[in-house]
């Protein structure tokens, strides 16, 4: 084979490691900023030097054969080693610059990330942010994120972790709502109140709580709750909650608005939005010089 054509062979390998990471072709051609044309021919182009299919596609993804797995495995590793040796060697330049991808959640992302993005472009102005918003968890390494903005409790040991800042979830309701259904005195109140639940895979229909001040260190109060609206999204919740329809937790970043106020103050709502908002990266590579200027100009952004 000539010098050319193990090239494109190479190409194509490297094209069948992202197929595996994603599982769909279109997120593999915005990988790797071709068509999804382009990709559907370079992987028939290598199957044919092969001699053997390498997936099988159905409407929302594709499944790699046996041999396709076995190429990815020997070739996946090596990869990784030149793309991470092409990224520190890019550093060495000094500047940060590249594509940047982040996920945040929605509103996280409008009241605290995206106003502060002019900025930091105008600082870096060789890289090219790509800011997701979205409130589902992504798998970061698998959808080409660069770095994750999220709230957590705990973080996986497949990723590394740079702490942004302390949160805390508030419990809140309009006048309005207190005005004509009254005010709880104890979290067991609850249960007689409408209450908007924040939606997400595996919620628990019930609030925890801490009573503030209490020498009984831990002693929780749990309660079951329900009512009208669920949505997956705290501004959304914090609208539902300005207009009356019930009492909701929110993180303390959308708390912060007219026509709400705080219930069971000397509670404190436990176990449901994370303590902390984490900047969130793959781990077992280094990470680039775009990454970790992100990291600080979001640590200055939250701090």
């Amino acid at each position: 084979m000539s010098v050319s054509g193990v090239a494109g062979v190479l190409a194509d390998l490297h094209l069948l490691t992202v197929i595996a990471q994603t599982r769909n072709l279109t997120q593999a051609a915005r990988r790797l900023g071709i068509s999804k044309a382009s990709v559907s021919t370079r992987l028939r182009d290598l199957e044919r030097v092969v001699g053997m299919s390498l997936v099988r596609r159905t409407t929302r993804s594709v499944t790699l054969t046996a041999a396709a797995l076995q190429l990815v495995d020997d070739t996946q590793a090596s990869f990784a080693r030149i793309e991470q040796s092409l990224v520190q060697a890019k550093d060495l330049a000094g500047k940060p610059r590249g594509v940047l991808r982040i996920t945040a959640p929605v509103a996280l992302g409008r009241q605290r990330i995206a106003p502060s993005v002019p900025d930091f472009l105008r600082r870096f102005p060789e890289i090219r942010l790509e800011l997701d918003l979205s409130d589902r968890f992504v798998n970061i390494a698998q959808e080409g994120f660069d770095l994750a903005v999220r709230h957590a409790r705990s973080i996986p040991d497949t990723y590394i972790a740079r702490v942004l800042c302390e949160s805390r979830s508030l419990l809140m309701a309009s006048p309005e709502y207190l005005q004509r259904r009254g005010t709880p005195e104890h979290p067991t109140d609850l249960a007689r109140h409408d209450c908007l639940l924040y939606l997400r895979d595996g919620s628990a229909q019930s609030w925890s709580f801490e009573k503030l001040g209490s020498r009984k260190r831990g002693e929780r109060v749990s309660v079951p709750v329900g009512g009208q609206f669920k949505a997956n999204n705290s501004e959304v919740l914090r609208a539902a909650i300005v207009g009356g329809l019930g009492i909701g937790l929110l993180p303390d970043f959308s708390a912060d608005a007219a026509g709400v106020v705080p219930v069971l103050a000397d509670w404190r709502p436990v176990g449901f939005f994370g303590d902390r908002i984490y900047a969130i990266r793959p781990g077992g590579v280094r990470a680039s010089r775009a990454v970790e200027c992100a990291i600080e100009h979001l640590r200055q952004v939250f701090g």
